[in-house]
């Protein structure tokens, strides 16, 4: 689910079929239409994050959100349930800009953030994070409250790991 729409549409797919364009656009399509109509149904804030964003704005620093979903979702997404206000930087996806792992859109949020990446601590609880992280050149921290285990993120670069949100606030 993390590397983006699209490689969860081919993954859904029969092996088969994942060659045939018109059926991967209506999936597509359909999929962003579901997901528009119901993320809020179950989607929530992982226990802890709202704190731990408090202490780290209480503390100066500046945050940001990067995710491989649709721009509009992500946009919406962090509005409703984390506060827009937040944040310096919210970008999902957008149109020709290659999804992470690639950096290049870690790399430009930093860039209009202000901020060089080696200054910039990156949490994630995916491979897909880790892997961003440490091209775009920042500090990986691998958030085990998520829905990936300490093997997976400490492959793909994790330097250190948290159990719980609090705990990155004590790592920066």
């Amino acid at each position: 689910v993390g590397d983006g729409v699209g490689q969860y549409v081919l993954r859904a797919l029969p092996p088969d079929r994942r060659g045939d364009e018109a059926l991967i656009a209506q999936v597509t399509a359909d999929y962003r239409s579901a997901y528009a109509a119901g993320w809020r149904n179950r989607t929530r804030p992982y226990e802890g994050v709202p704190e731990l964003l408090e202490e780290l704005l209480r503390r100066g620093a500046r945050l940001a959100v990067l995710s491989n979903k649709p721009d509009d979702s992500t946009q919406a997404t962090v509005a409703a349930l984390l506060g827009a206000e937040r944040f310096a930087v919210v970008r999902g996806a957008l149109e020709g800009v290659p999804l992470k792992p690639d950096p290049a859109s870690a790399l430009a949020v930093v860039e209009e953030m202000g901020v060089a990446p080696a200054r910039c601590a990156y949490v994630g609880d995916t491979a897909t994070d880790m892997t961003t992280a440490v091209a775009a050149g920042m500090f990986p921290i691998g958030a085990l409250w998520g829905f990936r285990g300490a093997e997976e993120l400490l492959a793909a670069g994790a330097k250190v790991l948290a159990r719980v949100p609090r705990e990155v606030a004590d790592l920066l």
